[in-house]
């Protein structure tokens, strides 16, 4: 019997089958919770094709662009090197239930960092939000719902207060930006479309 891939193997080869090169349109709760905020140093846990870290460095803010695929990172720094960027973005590969990236940063964002091969997620965010310095945002986008043509359906998904209280931060130190779901039209691979909820957790530290 054949064991199971670890999260790198998963992503390696999803990764190897797709296209190098993305839409080149940064996540859509990236642009809105972000767009006014003054650049500064950004965390992005989970890359993939560098669309958000490139949205960032093209608005000022010097990126760690973090992901566990190798592949995925060559796309992204294609993806920078396109948008003259590259000289703003440090690309680094960590499997986060192992490694994690160094420093502080006045972003830390993650979007639909989740998984079929588990990792530790509440974990890895719990850790995550611990590099955010004063006075910087922590940016987490999760599926709120499922769409009819997704396999990535757990059951029930968690609430947005529930996955705020996840983080088990200290309410003290942290401001709430904007905790709940927001619903978006989503395509999917054979360019069927349908509306689906992500849920999503802004959060400022004190």
């Amino acid at each position: 019997m054949s064991s199971s891939p670890t999260s790198a193997q998963f992503w390696d080869d999803r990764y190897a089958n797709i296209s190098p090169v993305s839409n080149g349109k940064p996540g859509t709760m990236l642009v809105r919770f972000t767009e006014d905020l003054s650049p500064g140093r950004a965390l992005e846990l989970g890359c993939g094709r560098g669309d958000d870290s490139v949205w960032l460095a093209k608005r000022g803010w010097q990126v760690t662009a973090v992901d566990i695929a190798k592949q995925a990172l060559a796309y992204a720094a294609d993806n920078a090197r396109r948008n003259n960027v590259e000289e703003s973005i440090r690309f680094e590969q960590h499997d986060l239930s192992l490694t994690f990236p160094e420093g502080e940063y006045d972003l830390v964002t993650a979007s639909f960092l989740e998984s079929p091969v588990d990792f530790g997620r509440q974990r890895v965010l719990r850790k995550a939000a611990a590099l955010v310095a004063r006075g910087g945002v922590l940016l987490i986008t999760s599926h709120g719902s499922a769409a009819s043509w997704s396999d990535h359906r757990p059951s029930p998904f968690p609430t947005p207060d529930e996955a705020r209280a996840e983080l088990q931060l200290d309410d003290e130190a942290w401001q709430t930006i904007f905790v709940g779901n927001i619903e978006r039209l989503a395509t999917g691979p054979n360019g069927e479309t349908g509306e689906i909820l992500d849920t999503v957790l802004v959060l400022k530290r004190s």
